[in-house]
């Protein structure tokens, strides 16, 4: 499983759960009065939109307010996202996506994470998600229910799909944004990535809250199958499945799977070699995406992808080809170069 932690890390150390640029939303001011006043200035503006967006009534808006609220201090209760997340799954076009975000409407103190409501409704809404699956898996395995995490499990490997809907988070953010413009005092004099650097900033920060299944809980149980043919098959097709799901990291451990549990040389080989391109891949969005601090055009492509909806590894994909950067790694590289 080492193999997997490392590529792991990676994953979730600069794909969309936070490129480097966006790590500081919110986070300590540096001590210096241009930064604390810079964000002050950036939390007023996010209050703003929230404020802007909250009397919406469709879905997507809503999920954009609620992501946008959820780590401001002291939110009104009408624009708290614990309200807006509410109205957006009440809303008429909610869909399971809506539900995903949810689950973080919880109270960790009490150890009442995810929420209950939203991973029922997500079980009788998609059935056929194997994140959904591998989400209870987790939960399960925290409440120690053994039995019901080989059962998850089982589920996850007969599904139809991985989607942990960031795709529609980052559309729904992408989204509104952009509906007021940034104040002055809200910019970086020393950034020339002006409004849109900015805006991509609110939104791949924001997106960083984005529940995510206990992929490491899956690896693990994973890792002892091999004298258990049934676990083993299971993890295979688990494994089939992740290596087209909507996520770098699920990707990442579909090919860690395959290349250690599969019985065939060759396919271990393979798995090995993709999840080095891979790892190039995450490596070189990260680069690209650090880019909108300085270049309003890749700011400004990274929103219009964004906004296309697709999903974390197409939106990848897409922003490495249109920058023509290669998706396969040169033969000499080698992973952290």
């Amino acid at each position: 499983m080492r193999g997997w932690r490392h590529a792991w890390m990676i994953c979730a150390l600069v794909t969309m759960t936070g490129p480097a640029w966006a790590a500081r939303q919110h986070g300590p001011a540096t001590g210096h009065k241009a930064d604390v006043a810079r964000d002050k200035a950036l939390v007023g503006f996010q209050r703003d939109l929230v404020s802007v967006l909250a009397p919406r009534a469709d879905a997507l808006p809503l999920l954009g307010a609620a992501l946008l609220a959820r780590p401001l201090p002291n939110q009104p209760d009408h624009s708290s996202f614990h309200t807006l997340i509410d109205r957006a799954a009440k809303a008429q076009d909610a869909g399971p996506a809506i539900d995903w975000v949810r689950l973080a409407d919880c109270d960790a103190r009490a150890d009442a994470c995810p929420n209950g409501d939203a991973l029922a409704a997500l079980q009788a809404k998609a059935p056929d998600n194997a994140a959904v699956w591998l989400l209870k898996l987790g939960d399960d395995q925290r409440q120690l229910h053994g039995d019901a995490v080989r059962q998850d499990l089982a589920r996850a490997a007969g599904a139809k799909l991985y989607d942990d809907y960031a795709g529609i988070s980052l559309k729904a953010l992408a989204s509104t944004v952009t509906i007021l413009p940034p104040p002055a005092a809200t910019l970086d004099p020393k950034s020339t990535g002006g409004a849109a650097g900015l805006q991509v900033m609110m939104v791949f920060g924001s997106a960083r809250a984005q529940p995510q299944p206990n992929l490491p809980a899956t690896a693990k149980l994973c890792d002892d199958a091999a004298d258990d043919a049934t676990l083993k098959s299971d993890c295979l097709k688990l494994g089939k499945l992740l290596e087209w799901g909507s996520s770098p990291l699920a990707r990442s451990l579909g090919l860690h799977l395959r290349e250690t549990l599969a019985d065939d040389p060759a396919q271990q080989d393979d798995a090995r070699q993709a999840r080095r391109n891979l790892t190039w891949q995450v490596q070189n969005f990260a680069a690209l995406s650090a880019r909108a601090q300085t270049d309003p055009a890749v700011a400004q492509h990274l929103l219009a992808l964004a906004r296309n909806g697709g999903n974390e590894m197409s939106l990848m994909l897409a922003a490495l080809r249109n920058a023509g950067i290669a998706t396969e790694a040169p033969a000499d590289w080698k992973p952290g170069s």
